[in-house]
């Protein structure tokens, strides 16, 4: 008895020195690992990488930008099924351990020595809590250490959270394969479902991927997928989370795995691009691809459509007149055979097609081209319709053909594609937000943006801030100025300077209307040399197009160099009666949370936050608009601009049939033509020029090539739009005069114009550019200065 006694007291003693041992070395590795280890605090709010999506301005998605994909789901919003799933797979004591599960501790130690001498890799026996301590804080490090480090981290944890915040942090954490991050991501990606649509089987086969994603996935290993879900089926069953019933249906249940739906997006590549150039600069690359962030852009889906189309078409046309410049590929028919159809298919022009499509020419006669089509079918050319390739086509050669509509009926155009290209810019005047944007024939094949990087000099499209300035020394628009020629010394050494008109003759006297409707360039000159060129740099710097305007007089005809965003805002400033127009991309932004963290329009507006309307008038908004022009000097700008398109360079532009004002733009050797100009709630910009700077041709401007552009665009925009004519504000006179001497009309006049003039310049009261003379008759006076002038000297008036 007595020995009994001393060994039951002996392994008492034992095993208390053991504890005591044991509790010392515990607390030795955890003051030698603890204080080395990271701030698990922050946990307590942690937001993971989430998706930033960008919406249209009709709500549609354009784009995602994100490092993984996720859908972040709080606790309360995961259904208990999924969350039983996983808990019955990795950690079925979830809920009763505290961050370290001893029992499984030594089933895997136990497990661990069996496995000794072998390659299999050893368990683990992770809690989920040590799962998020590993994923969030501590690397994948295979060693004891991190093990302890896992371990005091989740007994840390434990204390510090609450379950189902540690469970919430896993859930949505975890890499689940499929490009899936969390468990809404892949019940999207395997099942096309959200969460609480999951079945029994399907979540239970979400639950078992964690342990070897690639190894369970059920795409490239299917039996292996069905034998792991079937294992959690009988886990959740075994813990008591679903009916030995409901299990064995689990079980039979087959594994039907449906791809997500595909989103629908709205396309603006170059528009989207801005966009993401801009935020990340603001954001910084964390901050925008991490942040989950919604942005809504201001683009106009519709308009954007109708702006790449009008673009393509434009330089398509514009490519024709340059000629054939042969097949873009060849196919070996004889080697394809049968097969050609595929052979095609798989051809990449390099460039987005849209509704193009691939050919290859299977005959070619004298009187006609036969094509082969993607997908087999076969169409015939004409002779006139392949004649602008002086028929340099052979079988075997790739061609592109455009589906056109004549008639009711169907008809293919042969297409290239252009090496020249361009920029459509849409904005609303009143508000600078940009809603449409195309910087080019192709992103895919080039993502420089020619609306806002592509710096380009505007020629004539300058004009009209030229102008402005004289309206704003006193000038009107039936001011009389000389066009004849100039010669201008430019200094010691260097050669004369003498500025043409495009169509090289000159009309004599003319009113400024007249010479901005025919853009002529010496008139342009005489400005500049009259009011002095600091007064059309202050105008211009003040509509935002002044940036590297010189002091010289060639500066006077667009010498200078604008984005095609930038000289669109300009206009805007005339239309909109003076107000200073900044663009706007981006409407709002939100968080992850739906707070607003950045707002387009800065605006206030206290009287908004009403729950519902109730009829009285809406609220009055402060309007922060710089005024950089006087309403009836912009005014007047419109009514020349319009007389552009009625009278002048854009007289194309009246088939639109809607009131439209605009001025055409043409550089020296047709290096950029332009085209501007806006309704009263539009204004539209078109470029177009070859991205290394190279003469169009001889006889193409603005007017030939990006007037069309800007026709189409406007049509299209306007199309169900009542015709509304142009706001005319309050101190101004209406005065009916003659539309080429801009005196009141008499028997002899031909077209009668309504002309707008400040209280006191109407006709009879205008001074002429002397203000110490003031002839009765400013054409005779301008005719008589125009005698004296010998051929190649100085014109100057």
């Amino acid at each position: 008895m007595r020995r009994l006694f001393r060994f039951l007291a002996s392994l008492v003693l034992g095993t208390i020195v053991l504890a005591v041992l044991a509790g010392i070395g515990l607390f030795v590795l955890v003051e030698r690992y603890g204080g080395e280890l990271p701030d698990y605090r922050q946990l307590a709010t942690y937001e993971p990488p989430t998706t930033t999506r960008i919406h249209a301005g009709d709500g549609r998605l354009l784009a995602e930008y994100a490092r993984e994909k996720r859908v972040y789901v709080p606790a309360e919003a995961i259904p208990d099924r999924v969350k039983q799933a996983f808990i019955a797979a990795e950690d079925q004591n979830f809920y009763r351990h505290p961050g370290i599960d001893i029992v499984g501790i030594s089933r895997a130690l136990l497990s661990n020595v069996q496995r000794l001498g072998t390659d299999r890799r050893p368990e683990g026996a992770s809690t989920i809590t040590q799962q998020v301590a590993k994923n969030f804080l501590l690397s994948n490090e295979l060693s004891y250490k991190r093990k302890l480090k896992e371990a005091i981290l989740a007994l840390r944890m434990e204390r510090a959270f609450t379950k189902d915040h540690i469970l919430e942090l896993y859930l949505n954490e975890i890499f689940l394969g499929n490009r899936s991050y969390g468990v809404a991501a892949a019940a999207l990606n395997y099942f096309n479902k959200s969460l609480d649509e999951l079945s029994i089987a399907e979540a239970a086969l979400l639950g078992g991927l964690p342990k070897a994603p690639s190894s369970y996935d059920p795409r490239r290993n299917p039996e292996a997928a069905l034998a792991r879900r079937n294992y959690v089926i009988g886990r959740m069953a075994d813990d008591g989370y679903i009916t030995a019933a409901e299990a064995e249906a689990a079980r039979n249940e087959p594994i039907v795995l449906r791809e997500q739906s595909p989103t629908e997006f709205a396309e603006a590549d170059f528009f989207i691009e801005e966009v993401r150039r801009q935020l990340v600069a603001r954001l910084g690359e964390d901050g925008f691809y991490a942040g989950g962030l919604s942005v809504r852009v201001t683009v106009s889906p519709k308009l954007q459509e109708i702006a790449d189309r009008a673009l393509r078409h434009g330089l398509s046309a514009y490519d024709r007149r340059r000629g054939w410049r042969g097949p873009w590929g060849r196919i070996d028919l004889a080697a394809a055979g049968a097969a050609w159809p595929a052979k095609l298919a798989s051809m990449d022009p390099g460039f987005e097609l849209g509704t193009w499509k691939r050919g290859v020419v299977l005959e070619a006669q004298k009187d006609r081209v036969e094509v082969g089509l993607e997908g087999g079918e076969k169409i015939r050319l004409s002779a006139s319709d392949v004649a602008w390739t002086k028929r340099n086509l052979d079988p075997g050669d790739l061609v592109l053909l455009e589906p056109m509509s004549e008639g009711g009926e169907r008809r293919w155009v042969l297409r290239q594609r252009p090496e020249v290209d361009g920029a459509v810019v849409a904005i609303d005047p009143h508000t600078g937000r940009v809603l449409a944007m195309s910087g080019g024939f192709s992103y895919r094949q080039s993502k420089f943006n020619r609306a806002t990087q592509a710096k380009r000099q505007p020629g004539s499209a300058f004009k009209p801030f030229v102008y402005l300035a004289a309206l704003e020394e006193g000038m009107t628009p039936a001011t009389v100025m000389l066009d004849a020629p100039i010669v201008v010394d430019q200094g010691p050494g260097l050669p004369k300077w003498r500025p043409e008109n495009y169509t090289d003759d000159f009309l004599g006297p003319i009113t400024l209307r007249v010479a901005l409707e025919k853009s002529r360039n010496t008139i342009s000159v005489r400005i500049a040399q009259t009011i002095g060129m600091a007064k059309i740099i202050d105008l211009a710097n003040r509509v935002g197009i002044g940036e590297g305007l010189g002091p010289y007089l060639a500066a006077s005809l667009g010498a200078n160099e604008v984005t095609p965003l930038q000289l669109t805002a300009a206009y805007a400033s005339i239309v909109n009666g003076g107000k200073k127009i900044e663009p706007v991309l981006v409407e709002r932004i939100q968080d992850r949370h739906g707070r607003t963290i950045m707002r387009g329009d800065p605006r206030s507006c206290d009287g908004c936050n009403g729950i519902a309307w109730d009829g009285s008038p809406p609220p009055a908004l402060p309007d922060p608009r710089e005024q950089v022009l006087d309403p009836r000097h912009a005014y007047q700008m419109v009514s020349m601009l319009e007389g552009v398109v009625e009278r002048g360079t854009a007289k194309a532009a009246l088939s639109i049939g809607k009131p439209v004002a605009g001025k055409t733009g043409t550089s020296n050797d047709s290096r950029d033509t332009w085209f501007v100009g806006f309704s009263p709630d539009l204004v539209v910009g078109v470029f177009v020029g070859y991205d290394q700077p190279q003469s169009l041709g001889k006889h193409e401007t603005g007017a030939s090539v990006a007037l069309p552009i800007w026709i189409e665009v406007m049509d299209a925009a306007l199309k169900d739009q009542p015709a509304t004519p142009f706001r005319t504000p309050p101190g101004l006179t209406l005065v009916r005069v003659d539309a080429t001497t801009g005196r009141l009309p008499g028997p002899d006049s031909r077209a009668v114009i309504t002309e707008a003039f400040l209280p006191g310049t109407e006709p009879g009261r205008d001074r002429s550019i002397d203000p110490d003379a003031e002839p009765a008759d400013p054409f005779t006076a301008a005719r008589e200065t125009m005698k004296v002038i010998p051929p190649g000297t100085s014109g100057l008036y």
